[in-house]
């Protein structure tokens, strides 16, 4: 379709940009299959059987408003089953589609008793037209990260999703201490490149007018030690050469001690795009 007036902006080209790298580069991850899927069997090796994010429940809290007991629910890119542990306790039928297959194998293993599950392992975006059945929802939180063709991503929510397609993403600000590193002391940061406002456009350029709700979040993250506060709070600086001390004395005011272990409390945003399919 042609695109409206002042919002002629390639929407999809602008969210392929946003998944390079810092130096133009399209991280290998993002290309390489092989090492996606090396990446998440290393990280379920790690993994506690059904640990999920403490802040994902206030998130569910809002997904399921939208699911009855009755409906049957596609989602895609379960990951650490976030929101799949507790949609199978809600839910008649269940239906995880991820490119990994060690995701599937440890969502597996989490629920082994639950025939109502099942396991497709595909990657979303390129599926095949008469490759999946339609659900009453399809939900995807957290999952588009290496989607280039985004916009098929969406016309598969859109196609698959009798009543409601929902899209989740954790949003900013970003930590505050880096919104201080870079006003007073100039430094490059890695502030996000892509965020949900791009599914409201991407969406909009499909004649989709899809709701959004902003949910309000709050993550305490726990470091062993000084050292490893100051090193994990460095990774987003793009500066070569910055001086550690600027790190400590922007972390200062968000940080607390208690019997040896530190403490930084980030207040940060969800939001839900969701639309009733066409």
């Amino acid at each position: 379709m042609t695109r409206k007036g002042p919002l002629a902006i390639n929407y999809e080209a602008l969210w392929q940009e946003g998944m390079k790298d810092w130096h133009g580069n399209m991280p290998e991850r993002m290309v390489n299959d092989q090492l996606e899927e090396q990446f998440w069997a290393q990280s379920v090796a790690r993994k506690k059987i059904g640990q999920t994010e403490p802040y994902a429940a206030r998130i569910f809290q809002e997904l399921q408003k939208s699911i009855e007991p009755q409906h049957s629910v596609l989602e895609i890119g379960p990951g650490w089953g976030n929101y799949t542990l507790p949609l199978a306790e809600i839910v008649n039928k269940l239906t995880c589609v991820d490119s990994s297959e060690s995701i599937l194998q440890y969502l597996q293993q989490c629920m082994p008793h639950q025939e109502h599950v099942s396991y497709v392992h595909a990657k979303w975006e390129s599926l095949e037209n008469d490759e999946m059945e339609q659900h009453d929802i399809v939900v995807g939180v957290n999952c588009f990260y290496r989607m280039y063709e985004i916009k098929s991503a969406l016309h598969h929510m859109n196609r698959l999703a009798k009543k409601r397609a929902i899209i989740g993403m954790t949003t900013g600000p970003i930590q505050p201490h880096y919104e201080r590193l870079y006003e007073k002391y100039g430094y490059e940061i890695k502030f996000p490149r892509r965020d949900y406002i791009e599914f409201l456009n991407l969406l909009y350029e499909m004649d989709i007018y899809a709701d959004c709700k902003i949910i309000p979040l709050e993550r305490v993250y726990e470091y062993e030690s000084y050292e490893q506060l100051i090193t994990t709070q460095s990774k987003k600086i793009l500066t070569a050469n910055f001086q550690r001390a600027h790190v400590e004395e922007s972390l200062l005011p968000f940080i607390e001690e208690k019997d040896g272990r530190y403490y930084y409390r980030h207040d940060f945003h969800a939001a839900l795009v969701s639309w009733q399919p066409k």
